[in-house]
């Protein structure tokens, strides 16, 4: 995944020519300059203190408020290539789907951190992630200290609601504004699903291994979540979901009014903020008191 052959050998090259012994692991250049072209990694560059690294992020960067000062170089579709070499980076995270880009930027000698969107222990990936990236640069204890951190809080959030009732939950991520209509679901794989797992919900399309599913009415009927959390980050929002989704009357969530709007756009990014995904839904499931008594 990580370009550690290529960096290994700059190394030794820069070691050789000094007449010093060159290390035995690949160690960060004096001066990192850091590109990302995936938000999740931003994110968690940032999280690890790498911030001051970087000279450039995505089209789609919104978080953290500092990444608005950095320069755009395209994103996953439209890379600019030649925008990127000229900010001369030791460092590039792109998409592992990036096959023309990781190429050109091999073919430059430009070192690249392949990124994999994990559907399965996506949990999991993102402190994984956070300290592979401390590895390549230098920042291995910041890394072990905040991918540390996040695992500690959603253990905590996991023992809070451990033998609590599984409440049936239908995490919608896509919807028509004011219709039933283009309705998509978390599947039983991906960060969504496992932070609602974590949480203490339980997917009512868990048996699906998807991390999405187009869900027809009559399907939603069927599964009869107690509790519809949607997600809604790209605009299109409703004046009440409520509304809409009370078309569905025989739906236990429909009855009860358990039907709860997220617009964060946190909740599209399986970044290092997952610790605020896993605690709202468990505020959203079982109470304000939970979540206070797992702690920060």
């Amino acid at each position: 995944m990580i370009a550690r052959r290529q960096l290994l050998a700059l190394i030794l090259a820069a070691a050789a020519a000094c007449g010093r012994p060159a290390p035995s692991e690949p160690a960060a250049p004096a001066e990192a300059r850091v590109i990302s072209l995936v938000p999740a990694a931003t994110e968690m560059l940032f999280a690890i203190g790498a911030g001051a690294d970087m000279v450039a992020v995505s089209s789609f960067d919104r978080y953290p408020p500092e990444v608005e000062r950095l320069p755009r170089v395209g994103a996953l579709i439209d890379p600019d290539f030649e925008r990127i070499l000229s900010l001369r980076p030791t460092l590039v995270v792109v998409y592992a789907s990036q096959d023309e880009l990781i190429a050109r930027l091999g073919a430059a000698s430009v070192p690249v951190y392949q990124y994999v969107h994990a559907a399965e222990g996506a949990l999991a990936h993102i402190p994984r992630t956070m300290r592979e990236l401390g590895q390549l640069l230098g920042r291995e204890a910041a890394a072990e200290e905040a991918a540390g951190a996040i695992e500690g809080a959603i253990e905590r959030i996991r023992q809070q609601v451990a033998g609590r009732e599984r409440v049936r939950t239908a995490v919608v991520f896509g919807r028509e504004a004011g219709a039933l209509r283009g309705i998509w679901v978390a599947g039983g794989v991906g960060f969504l699903h496992e932070a609602l797992e974590a949480a203490g919900g339980g997917n009512v399309f868990a048996d699906i291994r998807r991390e999405g599913l187009q869900a027809s009415t009559e399907l939603m009927l069927a599964r009869a979540p107690d509790v519809i959390i949607e997600i809604r980050t790209s605009g299109g929002v409703d004046a009440s979901p409520l509304e809409a989704w009370g078309r569905l009357a025989a739906i236990p969530a429909t009855r009860t009014g358990r039907i709860y709007e997220l617009t964060d756009p946190l909740f599209s990014i399986p970044g290092p903020r997952i610790v605020e995904i896993v605690r709202t839904f468990a505020r959203v499931l079982h109470g304000d008191e939970v979540v206070a008594a797992a702690g920060p």
